[in-house]
């Protein structure tokens, strides 16, 4: 399917666009709003600023796509494979993004509030800067993901796996990181307050200068982690 047949049947008021070719396409500011894209094929299209407001993109091929401030709200990405794909400043709040292949992203200053993550892999993803507040990372892989000032304000990170992943200057207040794999992590300043970090790996982890008052650190692993000037922490 051509870009120019895609846009003409959306036109039309056709909306079911299951498995279409658009490998490389040039979608730029395309209105594709509810659009059904399930499987299609979009591996290297440009779709920047693109309206993809509640479309259905579960399963689809997105690695390399350019996706810099796609408007992607409640949209359906639900095992897509957006390796290396820029979505940069992109709006994904409360999109579904359980279990889609994001290593190597770009997510920088994008918008991923009350989206879902769960068992999503975030290898290596650049997501500084990023605003995942209240989103469900449940058993996600964030293995050396950058999460450098973050916002991860109550958002579920239960069981997810961010050995590596520098989180500086994050806040995690109120997070749910508990059983979470943060061993060697960078959480240089971040902001634990409240944070659930209950039978959590820290071992390795840098949390010089992060703020855990009222954090939950029941049965946590802390060998071998740097506290230097931790806040709110007594090592009993």
């Amino acid at each position: 399917m051509t870009k120019e047949e895609l846009l003409q049947q959306y036109a039309e008021g056709n909306r079911d666009f299951i498995g279409a070719n658009l490998t490389g396409a040039n979608l730029t500011g395309a209105n594709l709003i509810g659009a059904n894209l399930i499987g299609a094929n979009l591996i290297g299209a440009d779709l920047s600023g693109a309206g993809l407001y509640e479309a259905d993109l579960s399963g689809a091929l997105l690695s390399g796509a350019n996706l810099y401030e796609a408007n992607l709200t409640a949209a359906n990405l639900s095992g897509a494979d957006l390796y290396e794909a820029d979505l940069y400043e992109a709006d994904l709040s409360g999109a579904k993004l359980s279990g889609a292949n994001l290593s190597g992203a770009g997510f920088s200053g994008a918008n991923l509030s009350a989206a879902n993550l769960s068992r999503a892999n975030l290898t290596a993803a650049k997501l500084y800067g990023a605003n995942l507040t209240g989103a469900n990372l449940t058993g996600a892989n964030l293995t050396g993901a950058n999460l450098t000032g973050a916002g991860l304000y109550e958002a579920e990170l239960s069981g997810a796996d961010l050995s590596r992943a520098n989180l500086s200057g994050a806040g995690l207040s109120g997070a749910n990181l508990s059983a979470a794999n943060l061993s060697g992590a960078n959480l240089t300043g971040a902001n634990l307050i409240r944070a659930n970090l209950s039978r959590a790996d820290l071992s390795g982890a840098d949390l010089s200068g992060a703020d855990l008052t009222a954090a939950n650190l029941f049965k946590a692993n802390l060998s071998g982690a740097n506290l230097t000037r931790v806040i709110g922490y007594k090592n009993d």
